[in-house]
């Protein structure tokens, strides 16, 4: 849920076959080289409003003071922005074929360089693994000499310099971890780049809003706040719902704020004043906590009568460790969202398996699964050059992390929809089909980013989006055996706790209802 830590501890060797080495090769572009608003009456059809630049002016007003913070202390480029453009006109302008020649020898060593970069890469690793510094260390040195000779500016010299930077920063240094607000700085940039958060957000509202139906009361407990750019769209769908509105009350957790700040509180300032323009009644509650098994089923106050909603995007692979300890926090979590009987739990993972229990073999998945992720970044339509660069600093921070980090401070161990799907049937979850409406709104919004590329597909109801037939992230969505039952007072009303931080009630008839929580005055805000 928040920044990173590091540790330096290697784990048993392994060795990369050379059909893996092509594999690799060709994954990295080598292939060739070697071997509208709901006014239906049809529940069915009754879809999230689809117009991004409605949401514009409200979500600039949730940056604000975001993007007013300084990103001076942004972690530094990595060791390989060090190439420059070296392709230049021959002497003679006209003599078109030394031209072509010149610049098809260029291509070539670069390209040659390129392959020996992903070797050194993969043997760097295998090093690392069988806790070889010595022979590590050489080989980081000789591939710095080696990515000033290739274009670190996209392809694979960008990646392989990111992965030697990762290499690096787990031989010699600690991985420095960002705070909050840098890293909620490099998520936002991440967000309007590319459509991989805004695919997560609009397809698990599309879910929420259909397990919302025909419910007076609904309550959405959301795993990661994050300014709250996932709920403008839900809380409009919501203003336009057929008989009108529910009473919506929205649970969000995040880290504690380091600078005094409140910015839980501050966010449920600006929904609350959404709802009201809207004309939805809402209520706000922010939960602090740097970890989510911290946070406890009678924190979220979920109640008889009300619907409830769980909202994870791209943060329970942060409760899992490694393959062979058991049991995990996501265990403990998972069972806790079971007894508040939510009526939809939305989740929204990365596409990848850096879990493995050998180094080797993370990291040659993250390799494959970056190349392709900064592909995509790099075919989307154009972007301003600092949010482009700030976005691929965020996806650099998970490189490092699963590269440079073991034990708990790994927290970026992805796994793939198999396995999630696996996990949450046995915990009791039941698999909720994502309809034609939530592809629908997916395959829409690609068009926003690039006109070829990108792909949305339906796997097992649920569904994935991937650049060029590779999936990079899924989404699927789930319900309790008992959903209909209204949650056990016992286990989920909260108590007098001063760990629930904030209440913000938009209710126009103002009154003090059950759903306030206990604690100081300065804790109650009426809008």
């Amino acid at each position: 849920m928040g920044p990173y830590g590091s540790d330096s501890t290697t784990i048993a060797s392994a060795a990369c076959s050379g059909p893996e080495m092509d594999a690799i090769l060709a994954g990295a572009g080598f292939g060739t080289r070697l071997s509208g608003p709901c006014n239906v009456t049809n529940a069915s059809d009754y879809s999230l409003p689809f117009n991004p630049s409605d949401l514009t002016t409200w979500v600039d007003s949730m940056l604000t003071d975001l993007t007013s913070a300084t990103t001076a202390n942004l972690p530094p480029q990595p060791i390989h922005a060090t190439w420059t453009n070296q392709i230049y006109s021959p002497l003679n302008p006209t003599d078109h074929a030394a031209s072509h020649v010149l610049m098809a020898q260029q291509r070539k060593e670069e390209e040659d360089s390129g392959i020996r970069l992903v070797h050194l890469l993969m043997t760097c690793a295998d090093a690392v693994q069988r806790d070889n510094t010595g022979l590590a260390a050489s080989l980081v040195d000789e591939m710095r000499v080696l990515l000033s000779r290739v274009n670190t500016l996209s392809g694979i010299g960008k990646v392989a310099g990111y992965f030697a930077d990762a290499l690096f920063r787990r031989i010699y240094t600690t991985e420095v971890p960002l705070s909050t607000s840098e890293y909620e700085v490099l998520y936002h940039h991440f967000y309007e780049s590319c459509p991989y958060l805004k695919f997560a957000h609009f397809t698990a509202n599309q879910a929420i809003l259909e397990a919302f139906e025909g419910y007076d009361r609904v309550h959405v407990i959301d795993f990661s706040l994050m300014q709250g750019l996932q709920w403008p769209a839900l809380i409009q769908a919501l203003a336009l719902r057929p008989g009108g509105p529910p009473f919506l009350r929205i649970t969000g957790i995040g880290p504690p704020s380091p600078d005094g700040r409140d910015a839980l509180r501050e966010v449920g300032f600006k929904l609350a004043e959404l709802a009201r323009s809207v004309r939805v009644r809402f209520a706000f509650r922010g939960v602090a906590a740097n970890r989510l098994d911290d946070v406890k089923p009678w924190m979220l106050q979920a109640t008889q009568g009300e619907a409830v909603a769980v909202n994870s995007v791209l943060q329970l692979h942060r409760l899992l460790t490694d393959p062979a300890t058991t049991p995990a926090p996501i265990d403990s979590v998972l069972e806790w969202i079971v007894g508040i009987r939510p009526k939809v739990v939305t989740v929204v993972e990365q596409e990848a398996d850096h879990n493995k229990p050998t180094f080797i073999d993370r990291f040659t998945e993250a390799l494959f699964y970056y190349s392709t992720m900064f592909d995509s970044l790099e075919g989307s339509r154009p972007q301003h050059q600092r949010q482009m660069a700030l976005a691929e600093v965020y996806l650099q921070k998970e490189i490092c992390n699963i590269v440079c980090c073991e034990g708990e401070n790994r927290v970026e161990r992805h796994e793939p929809l198999a396995q999630w799907q696996t996990r949450l049937a046995n915990a009791g979850l039941h698999p909720v089909h994502l309809g034609s409406n939530a592809f629908r709104q997916a395959s829409m919004l690609l068009t926003l980013f690039s006109d070829e590329g990108y792909c949305v597909e339906e796997v097992d109801g649920c569904l994935t989006l991937g650049w060029h037939s590779r999936p990079l992230i899924s989404a699927s969505a789930w319900r309790a055996p008992d959903a209909d039952v209204s949650p056990d007072d016992s286990s989920v009303i909260a108590s007098n706790s001063n760990n629930c931080n904030i209440i913000i009630n938009s209710n126009h008839n103002n009154n003090n209802s059950s759903n306030n929580v206990s604690g100081s005055d300065d804790n109650r805000i009426s809008v």
